[in-house]
C-alpha cells in the first residue's frame, strides 16, 4: 500500500467527521449558543478562567492533548500489522475520540467550569467522586513518571536537543507577555516567536548541552512545577501555543515527505492476532489511545479548555477539531513506522531502542525526501518528541496539585497550597523514575487512560439524559470503552502474575540493574493496582449506570450539593499578576477542581 493513499484516507475521514458529524451534533443536539456567557467570561480571574481567542486556544488544546500517545501508540501497535492500527485510529476518532473531547468541554461550559470531581459528586455519588479522584491522582503520577523518563532519555541521547527546549521556555513566556500584557498583534507575536524557536532548534546543533539522564529528569520536573503553579496565561498556555506550531511544522514536513517520496508501507497488513504485548482485542485498543480516543483529553477539555472558551461555538473547533488533527498525527506516526524503513525487520530492529528511536529515524528519513540533511532531521525529530511530552507534563502536574488539594486538602490544609501539593507529587515521581520502579506500573497506563475515557463518557451520558437530549452517541461508545478497558486490565493482571512465576522459576530475567526480588515486587504491586482499577471501574460503573437509568426514567440528578466555593468575581484581563496568582492558595480548585 502506498503511504499517500493511507494519508489521504485519514484526512478524508477527519474532514467528514468534523464538517458533517461534529457539525450536526453541535447545531442539532448541543445547540451551541454564541450569546451565552461562558465561565471564562463570568469568572475571569487571570489564573484558570481566562477568555482566549479560538485560534490561540486551538493551538493550546492540540498541544495539550497531543503528547507522546499519538506517536508511540501507533509505532508499537504496528506489530499487529498496519491495517488493524489504521482502522482503530479512524474508527476511534470518528465514533468516540472527538465525541469525548467535545462533550467534556461542553459539560464544563454548561456547568460553571466545574469538572469531573465536582460533577461526579453531583451526578453520581460522593463515593463516585472519591473513587474518581483517587484514580485520577494515580493516573497523573503515572503519566509524569513515564514522560519524565522518556524526555530525559532523549535529551541525554541527543545533546543537540536541550538548547531548543530551554529556548522554548523563554520564547513561550515572552509570547505570553506580548499577547496579554502588551497586547501585541497575535499574528506578529506568533510569527516572531515561532521563528525564534526554529532558530533555537538550528542552534542546538552547534550548542550541544551534554548532561546525565538524572539531570534532565530534574529539569523536566522543574519545568512541570512552573507549569503547575504559575498563572496559565503567563507560562503553560503560551508555551503550548508556540509548541503547537513547531509540532505542526513537523507534521507538514512529514506530509510533504510522504507526498514527495510516497514510500510504500514495508510492514505487513496483518501479522498475528497475539503479539508479546497481548491479543489484538482488547490490547490494541489501549495501546493506541491518543489519536483514536484518550481519557487524558477529557481532563484537558473539562478542567482547562472549558474555562478558557470565550464562545460556545468555539467548542467544536477547539475540542473537536484538535482531536481530528491528532488522528492525522497518529496516522503520520504509523506511516513513519510502516513506510520510512526499508523492511519490517528494520522497523523491529529500531523498535528495540524504543518508539523514540523509530520516530527519530523515520522522521529524518521522510524529511530527507525534501533534501533536509539527516543531522538536522534527527535533531528536529528529537526536539519534536521532547516537546510532545514535556508540554503535557506541565499540565499533568497542574491537574495533580488540584487533585491533591481535593483529596486531602480538608484533612491537611497545607496541601491546598499549590506549591506544597505540586512538590509532593513531583517528589513521588522522582522516586519512581530514579528507582526505575515506574516501569512496572507503566503497563497499566493504557488501561487506566481508556478507563478515564469511559468515565468521561458516562458523566456526559448522565448529563445529556438529565436534559432529555439524545445520548446514544455518548452512551454506546462508553459501554464499548468500559468493557474493553476492564478486559485489558484483566489481561494485564494475568500477564503480571505469570511474570512473577517466570521470575521465581528463573525463566525470565529482571530488567538490567534490578534484582529478582525487586522485579517480583514490582510486578506484584502492578497487579494489585490493576485489581484496584478493575474494582474502581466496576464501582463507578455501577453507581453511574444506576444514576443514568434513574435520570433516564425521569428522576432528578442527586448526590447532594456540589462542594465548591463561590466563583471569583469577573475582573479585567490580567494586569500584573503577583506571586503564583492564586489568592486562595488552592490552585484554583475552588471552581470545581476535578
Amino acid at each position: 500500500m502506498n503511504s499517500v493513499v493511507v494519508f489521504v484516507l485519514a484526512a478524508a475521514v477527519a474532514l467528514i467527521g468534523y464538517y458533517v458529524y461534529a457539525k450536526y451534533v453541535d447545531e442539532k443536539i448541543i445547540a451551541a449558543d454564541p450569546k451565552k456567557a461562558t465561565p471564562a467570561k463570568m469568572y475571569m480571574d487571570g489564573v484558570d478562567f481566562m477568555p482566549t481567542g479560538r485560534h490561540v486556544l486551538f493551538g493550546y488544546q492540540f498541544k495539550s492533548i497531543a503528547a507522546l500517545g499519538p506517536v508511540t501508540g501507533p509505532i508499537i501497535a504496528l506489530q499487529w500489522g498496519w491495517v488493524p492500527a489504521f482502522i482503530w485510529i479512524l474508527a476511534g476518532v470518528f465514533l468516540i475520540g472527538w465525541v469525548q473531547d467535545y462533550v467534556s468541554a461542553v459539560v464544563g461550559l454548561r456547568n460553571d467550569g466545574q469538572s469531573f470531581g465536582a460533577l461526579s459528586y453531583k451526578m453520581i455519588s460522593p463515593r463516585g467522586r472519591l473513587t474518581l479522584l483517587g484514580f485520577i491522582y494515580f493516573y497523573l503520577i503515572l503519566i509524569i513518571a513515564a514522560f519524565s523518563d522518556m524526555v530525559a532519555s532523549m535529551m541525554a541521547k541527543i545533546p543537540q536537543v536541550p538548547f531548543s527546549i530551554l529556548a522554548l521556555m523563554a520564547v513561550g513566556m515572552l509570547a505570553g507577555w506580548m499577547i496579554y500584557k502588551k497586547r501585541i498583534d497575535i499574528i506578529v507575536t506568533t510569527a516572531v516567536m515561532v521563528a525564534l524557536a526554529l532558530v533555537a532548534i538550528g542552534l542546538g546543533g552547534v550548542i550541544p548541552i551534554a548532561a546525565t539522564k538524572l539531570v534532565w529528569v530534574v529539569f523536566a520536573l522543574v519545568f512541570s512545577y512552573l507549569g503547575a503553579v504559575l498563572p496559565i496565561w503567563s507560562y503553560t498556555q503560551p508555551i503550548n501555543y508556540i509548541s503547537f506550531y513547531l509540532v505542526f511544522i513537523g507534521m507538514i514536513g512529514a506530509v510533504l515527505g510522504i507526498l514527495v517520496g510516497h514510500p510504500n508501507l514495508s510492514a505487513p497488513a496483518f501479522t498475528t492476532y497475539t503479539i508479546p504485548a497481548g491479543p489484538l482485542w482488547p490490547i490494541l485498543f489501549v495501546t493506541i489511545a491518543c489519536g483514536a480516543i484518550s481519557g487524558w483529553h477529557s481532563l484537558v477539555s473539562s478542567s482547562e479548555t472549558a474555562r478558557q472558551l470565550e464562545n460556545e461555538k468555539d467548542a467544536k473547533y477547539v475540542a473537536g477539531g484538535s482531536m481530528f488533527l491528532e488522528a492525522v498525527l497518529a496516522t503520520i506516526a504509523l506511516i513513519i513506522a510502516a513506510g520510512a524503513f526499508s523492511t519490517f525487520d528494520a522497523y523491529k530492529t529500531a523498535l528495540k531502542g524504543g518508539p523514540a528511536t523509530v520516530f527519530a529515524q523515520g522522521m529524518s528519513s521522510l524529511l530527507g525526501y525534501l533534501g533536509i540533511p539527516s543531522e538536522f532531521g534527527t535533531v528536529f525529530a528529537g526536539a519534536m518528541f521532547v516537546i510532545l511530552a514535556i508540554t503535557v507534563m506541565q499540565l499533568v502536574a497542574r491537574f495533580a496539585r488540584i487533585a491533591t488539594a481535593e483529596l486531602a486538602g480538608d484533612a491537611v490544609p497545607t496541601l491546598r497550597n499549590p506549591h506544597v501539593g505540586t512538590i509532593i507529587t513531583l517528589l513521588i515521581v522522582f522516586v519512581l523514575v530514579y528507582t526505575n520502579t515506574y516501569t512496572y506500573i507503566w503497563t497499566l497506563f493504557g488501561g487506566s487512560n481508556q478507563l478515564m475515557a469511559a468515565l468521561a463518557l458516562l458523566i456526559a451520558s448522565i448529563w445529556l439524559a438529565s436534559l432529555k437530549k439524545p445520548h446514544g452517541w455518548t452512551f454506546y461508545p462508553m459501554i464499548f470503552m468500559l468493557v474493553t478497558t476492564i478486559g485489558a486490565l484483566l489481561v494485564t493482571i494475568r500477564t503480571l502474575i505469570l511474570n512473577i512465576g517466570k521470575l521465581q522459576a528463573g525463566t525470565m530475567k529482571p530488567a538490567t540493574g534490578q534484582s529478582v526480588g525487586l522485579a517480583v515486587g514490582g510486578n506484584g504491586v502492578a497487579a494489585a493496582i490493576a485489581v484496584f482499577l478493575v474494582i474502581a471501574a466496576i464501582v463507578l460503573a455501577y453507581d453511574g449506570l444506576s444514576t443514568y437509568f434513574r435520570v433516564k426514567a425521569g428522576a432528578a440528578l442527586g448526590g447532594g450539593p456540589v462542594a465548591k466555593t463561590t466563583p471569583p468575581p469577573a475582573t479585567a484581563p490580567p494586569a500584573a499578576p503577583s506571586g503564583d496568582g492564586d489568592a486562595d492558595g488552592d490552585g484554583g480548585s475552588g471552581e470545581g477542581g476535578f
